[in-house]
């Protein structure tokens, strides 16, 4: 349900928002959104019935090479780790999302002092710097377990 938030016919607003009526029957879906609220993936949005997606509950559905990259505006330890670490993705096929944590208070208030943070799929694996042959060695890790993955899971993210 979740990877919805990502197609553009069913998401809008800036933050993603999902009207439960865009999958069929909004009884339907309720139960479902609703653990997914009290898992802490979903939030609820303004209108009944719509939920937006937490950076939690993206996370918790990221694949073995998606790389998130906590951030902030003039961070120079944020420059340094994504160059370090930019060759390395690129030759993984691994994917990079950059977050600006002071567009958001609550990665704000959990990572105001630690950034850069940095999470391999849904697993912190640095922050405040980098080391480089670690993060090569995760990586490497995380690729061979994707490709250990069915092609559905493959699919799937």
């Amino acid at each position: 349900m979740l990877e919805v938030f990502d197609t553009p016919e069913h998401s809008g607003g800036a933050r993603g928002a999902l009207a439960l009526s865009a999958l069929g029957e909004p009884a339907d879906w309720r139960p479902v959104a609703e653990q997914l609220f009290a898992r802490g993936w979903l939030e609820r949005g303004a209108d009944p019935d719509t939920y937006i997606r937490t950076e939690y509950g993206r996370l918790a559905l990221a694949g073995p090479l998606d790389v998130t990259l906590y951030t902030r505006p003039g961070c120079h330890l944020c420059d340094e780790a994504k160059a370090q670490i930019s060759p390395l993705l690129r030759r993984a096929g691994a994917r990079l999302r950059e977050v600006n944590i002071d567009a958001d208070p609550i990665l704000r208030a959990r990572y105001d002092l630690d950034v850069p943070v940095i999470f391999l799929g849904a697993r912190k694996v640095a922050k405040h710097r980098v080391d480089r042959e670690q993060f090569r060695r995760q990586l490497d890790e995380a690729r061979r377990s994707g490709l250990a993955r069915s092609p559905d899971e493959q699919a799937r993210g």
